[in-house]
């Protein structure tokens, strides 16, 4: 059986996943429940769970406050959060599973079949490392960004990212050394995780690095732009003034 905490300041909340956990995931046994900061990490550090459902915010604080007080993290975590809030970006670039309130059986199912495992156990302690780093630099420019492969994960810097191409159901990471690798998510994931970040969606197929381009060329319908790499990616046209702007915002 899996060991869990629920962490959440709101009472209704924790009975609702206590009774879809008790109906939906027989793996899983509740061993305590916790409504604060305090509450959980003593409860953490008294019962020692396997998974820990832990509310995004706390009140007072945040559950990012037990995780600095902890000098080990030797459990799984699944995020609950009712805001698609700041936080979910560095908990999405670290590839740690969250929940949206009001939260979707299928995605707690999901979540909780993650759970544990030698291959998690190996992995936890570079995905929180990095989650930590993250959170450390929120409103600044993220370091390095977690990418599930199809059997583990890679851990990238961001600045050496040239572009993403969709493939399908997959997306193709190109990087500045020449190396490429396949990753299991869609193009439109990593839009909006690198968007904000110097990123730029150039085409419906490619997400490119700004600081990448060095060359632009107008086309009757978009354009083309010329990466380091010589690499050249289609501008659409309905994207084409947005993407000048980027580079001539006056």
């Amino acid at each position: 059986m899996i060991r869990a905490i629920i962490v959440d300041d709101e009472e209704d909340a924790r009975v609702i996943l206590r009774s879809y956990l008790s109906m939906y995931c027989d793996t899983v046994e509740v061993v305590g429940e916790a409504n604060g900061v305090n509450t959980g990490l003593h409860a953490i550090q008294t019962l020692k769970p396997d998974l820990v459902f832990l509310d995004v915010r706390l009140s007072p604080g945040s559950s990012f406050d037990i995780l600095h007080n902890l000098e080990d993290i030797d459990f799984d975590i699944v995020f609950t959060t009712a805001h698609d809030e700041y936080a979910v970006k560095a908990i999405r670039f670290s590839a740690i599973d969250y929940l949206l309130k009001p939260i979707d059986i299928d995605e707690l199912i999901a979540a909780v079949s993650k759970a544990g495992g030698k291959k998690r156990e190996e992995s936890r302690k570079v995905r929180y490392d990095i989650f930590r780093e993250n959170l450390n630099i929120l409103n600044e420019q993220y370091g390095r960004i977690v990418l599930p492969t199809m059997d583990g994960f890679v851990v990238v810097e961001v600045k050496n990212i040239v572009r993403c191409e969709a493939d399908r159901n997959y997306t193709q990471f190109f990087f500045a050394d020449g190396k490429k690798i396949v990753i299991p998510r869609t193009l439109k994931i990593y839009d909006e995780l690198l968007g904000n970040l110097g990123f730029f969606r150039a085409h419906q197929s490619h997400l490119i690095n700004l600081q990448q381009v060095t060359e632009y060329k107008r086309r009757k319908k978009g354009g083309i732009a010329i990466l380091r790499d010589q690499t050249e990616i289609p501008v659409a046209e309905n994207r084409k003034d947005d993407f000048i702007r980027r580079f001539n915002p006056m």
